[in-house]
């Protein structure tokens, strides 16, 4: 990843963050860091800002006051989950605490290698459909037990009214007959019938890191819980070509209820970030685009 000029903000909310700021933060907090480089990192996250500090560390703050909580709830459960896992994960290293100068906590953790995949250019689309589906297995084999609700855990039904509006926001812009046909046939998929188990709930290509074509890290927990394993088959849609899907459903061993709740996942996400981030977050923007319009060609 490549230092760059913060995207424009987002959010009405958001919070301004830049290099100085944070190296003020992080020589308060932990002097051990003082003095090291401190550089904006490119990425397509709405909810954190992510800096690299020196060659070993990155720094990830949130932007606004919703995304507060997923600072201790990373650090809460990627100790637990990440031993489990079959590539790395962020290592939470130290927490930063409010002060006047930025009013939440915030974390850093060790620099991960890698790029974040492109759809459209995967290399190797089959062996990394393999590796998406082992971490997604792998995940789904941790004990639940105790483990907190998903963002994203609860039936496609409760999403229907925020897909509708975006459909209608979205008119002259998109197909919205067809999306909303493909949207009312997720509606009718069967509801889960087996346990609840751990998921990502953001599986994307911002959250995933590939090196020489494998995957080698997964980011950005602060969506994960426990719920309908379902959400992590977006990254079918969102990342993998059409000819690889298959062996990412094979991989992970999804049924045809499971894939089709997987598919409205993916549509109804892509649909609600299209309008509110088609002026601010281009690389989102372009990534919903593609989404829709890859859900609209299959025959399924």
């Amino acid at each position: 990843m490549n230092a760059v000029t913060p995207p424009p903000r987002m959010h009405a909310d958001e919070m301004h963050l830049d290099a100085p700021l944070v190296g003020r933060l992080v020589a308060r907090r932990f002097p051990r860091w003082a003095g090291l480089p401190v550089s904006p990192l490119a990425s397509s996250g709405t909810e954190n800002a992510m800096f690299r500090l020196g060659s070993d560390l990155v720094v990830r703050l949130p932007r606004r006051p919703g995304a507060v909580p997923d600072v201790i709830h990373e650090q809460r459960w990627l100790p637990r989950l990440g031993p489990l896992l079959p590539v790395a994960v962020p290592e939470p290293l130290g927490t930063g605490e409010p002060d006047d100068a930025f009013p939440w906590p915030w974390s850093v953790y060790g620099w991960l290698e890698g790029t974040n995949p492109v759809a459209g250019s995967v290399r190797g689309p089959r062996r990394l459909a393999a590796d998406l589906g082992a971490f997604v297995r792998a995940l789904r084999r941790i004990d639940p037990q105790g483990g907190p609700p998903g963002h994203r855990a609860g039936p496609l039904q409760d999403r229907d009214e925020p897909t509708r509006a975006a459909i209608a926001e979205l008119g002259g812009r998109i197909d919205t007959d067809a999306v909303t046909a493909r949207w009312e046939r997720a509606l009718d998929a069967p509801a889960p019938t087996g346990p609840a188990v751990w998921a990502h709930g953001d599986l994307s290509p911002g959250n995933v890191l590939v090196d020489d074509g494998r995957l080698s890290a997964v980011i950005d927990f602060g969506c994960a819980g426990v719920g309908d394993p379902a959400v992590d088959l977006i990254i079918a849609w969102n990342l993998l070509p059409a000819t690889a899907r298959g062996a990412f459903r094979e991989a992970v061993g999804a049924d045809d209820a499971e894939w089709a709740r997987g598919r409205g996942w993916a549509l109804s996400i892509s649909l609600i970030q299209l309008p509110y981030y088609w002026d601010t977050n281009p690389a989102l923007a372009e990534n919903s685009r593609h989404v829709i319009a890859e859900i609209l060609t299959e025959d399924g």
